[in-house]
């Protein structure tokens, strides 16, 4: 039997922007419940190293302005420079909040101690533990949380809607597969990326791209899905499946350079800021090398780095336990699926098209991050992103709308794969470096492995969620015949400004199918 309750707002998502939102919605006076499918802190959040870009004045020669040229400069022109602008203005009001409820951050004296990271033009990246800033903001965001009503252990499956189209509610599962529906006129999705599209992934088991599914059978777009960001420092142990330790980028920014098996530092010449490049040109150069030099991995050489451990503890623990000494050797490296640049279609105050939905962190495409993300930006949107969309409800729910009681859900029967298949399938065709006949060959394997089927439980829930962001990628990188940012056509080497005037919209039929909007590319071939 299914049970039911009511809030104001369903916050779906534990992670930095859910529980800002949930916090100040709580603060705020609305009745808010968090759902997560795992325990509170288990999704991406916690494994964030590097930290939270953001400039406090302090740092000679540093502005916002500086900021958001980098941010522009790395999205490869297909930012929203408005969404930029602010979210990186609103960056230092949010982490002052964040301070404020506990997190804390690595100083020396008075001043929050920086570092600094691929495509950043000045050390402004503030840490926390060293490398475990997600980790410590997490601490202080569940800790700050305990008196919210959170309901782990339930999977969100769909957004339900009244007769006029407005979301009015979410229906869910428990670990049982029990089912349940929580009534409420807002419902903001924090549910991360889809990492676990590919095989090897910096992203925990939780990174299914659920939302995002979620969002587009509630008839949301998505945009910007082919911009899929792979770390370009993961540390390599051999060939291995499911979440890999990440080796932060800011290991670079204090000094560390990329080496070939020869020795040979090879981003020197690539780029102008040689190894410490945005992510999408490193991970494309160490694919490239590899390719070469048929190694399986490239090497890090952080050796002339002092008190490397006392400084990265997290990289050093997870190279120590592999049976590598950083201080001593170079850490073998290669690049992983990492960040989902694109998302649910929405705006800088969490809004998407349909009424009573909100979306805020990775599974929102805001304009922040356009063809491939700066580093350490994805805290920072998440914690400004997040406490926008709660003001934005707040005011959508001071203008209350005659709803119906009844509501309405999606068809339950959904496309269906192995989540195996869909994964082989992504990584050998659709990672760095794609081109039409691997993605078609990828198309075809998901294709037939697909099945239409009624999710019962959490594993139902995702393995649908995967596979429609397979389809959902798949044709959006096959639609973008250019390479731009990290979305890299091996059959279409250079960038096509042709296809900088919009970025590519992802909708569904009326059959559940993705398609790619494209009248807005007048001229493309």
């Amino acid at each position: 039997m299914t049970w039911e309750a009511g809030a104001d707002l369903v916050v779906v998502g534990s992670g930095v922007a859910g529980l800002t939102a949930a916090l100040d919605a709580a603060e705020a006076g609305l009745r808010v419940v968090v759902v997560t499918k795992d325990a509170t802190d288990a999704g991406s959040t916690r494994w964030a190293q590097g930290g939270v870009a953001v400039v406090l004045g302090d740092v000679p020669g540093d502005t916002v302005e500086a900021h958001a040229a980098d941010t522009l400069a790395a999205g490869g022109g297909l930012n929203d420079a408005e969404a930029v602008a602010a979210i990186v203005a609103g960056g230092p009001a949010a982490v002052g909040r964040l301070r404020e409820r506990g997190a804390l951050f690595d100083a020396r004296g008075a001043r929050l101690d920086r570092t600094r990271e691929g495509g950043h033009s000045a050390f402004r990246v503030v840490h926390a533990g060293g490398d475990a800033t997600g980790a410590e903001i997490e601490r202080a965001l569940v800790e700050a949380a305990r008196s919210l009503t959170v309901l782990t252990g339930h999977v969100a499956v769909d957004a339900l809607k009244d007769a006029s189209g407005r979301v009015a509610g979410l229906a869910v599962l428990d670990d049982a597969g029990r089912p349940g529906v929580l009534r409420a006129p807002a419902v903001l999705l924090a549910t991360g990326g889809y990492g676990q599209l590919y095989a090897s992934t910096t992203n925990p088991g939780t990174s299914t791209g659920d939302g995002v599914a979620l969002a587009l059978r509630a008839g949301a777009a998505a945009a910007d899905l082919e911009f899929v960001q792979f770390h370009p420092t993961v540390l390599y142990t051999g060939p291995a499946v499911g979440r890999r330790p990440l080796v932060t980028e800011a290991v670079r920014g204090e000094g560390a350079v990329l080496r070939d098996r020869a020795g040979t530092r090879f981003m020197v010449g690539r780029h102008p800021l040689a190894d410490l490049a945005p992510r999408d040109v490193v991970a494309a150069a160490i694919t490239r090398r590899m390719a070469e030099t048929g190694a399986d991995c490239m090497y890090l050489d952080a050796t002339g780095l002092e008190g490397f451990a006392a400084r990265f503890p997290t990289v050093y623990a997870s190279c120590r336990e592999a049976g590598i000494d950083p201080t001593r050797e170079p850490i073998p490296v290669t690049p992983a699926a990492h960040y989902a640049c694109g998302g649910v279609v929405a705006d800088i105050d969490g809004r998407t098209a349909v009424p009573g939905l909100y979306a805020a962190g990775e599974v929102a495409r805001t304009g922040l991050h356009g063809a491939n993300r700066l580093a350490s930006n994805s805290l920072l949107e998440g914690l400004v992103v997040g406490e926008r969309t709660v003001r934005a409800v707040v005011e959508d729910l001071a203008h209350p709308r005659t709803t119906s009681s009844e509501l309405v859900a999606p068809a339950p029967a959904v496309g269906v794969a192995d989540r195996g298949v869909v994964q082989r399938a992504m990584s050998a065709y659709a990672a760095i470096g794609r081109d039409a006949t691997g993605l078609a060959t990828a198309s075809d394997v998901v294709e037939q492995a697909t099945l239409l089927a009624t999710p019962l439980d959490r594993t139902g829930v995702e393995d649908a969620a995967l596979t429609l962001l397979a389809q959902a990628v798949l044709a959006a990188a096959g639609t973008r015949r250019e390479s731009r940012g990290c979305h890299v056509r091996t059959d279409f080497p250079d960038r096509d400004d042709v296809w900088q005037k919009e970025s590519l919209l992802v909708t569904l039929d009326d059959g559940g199918r993705p398609v790619v909007g494209t009248d807005a590319l007048a001229g493309a071939a």
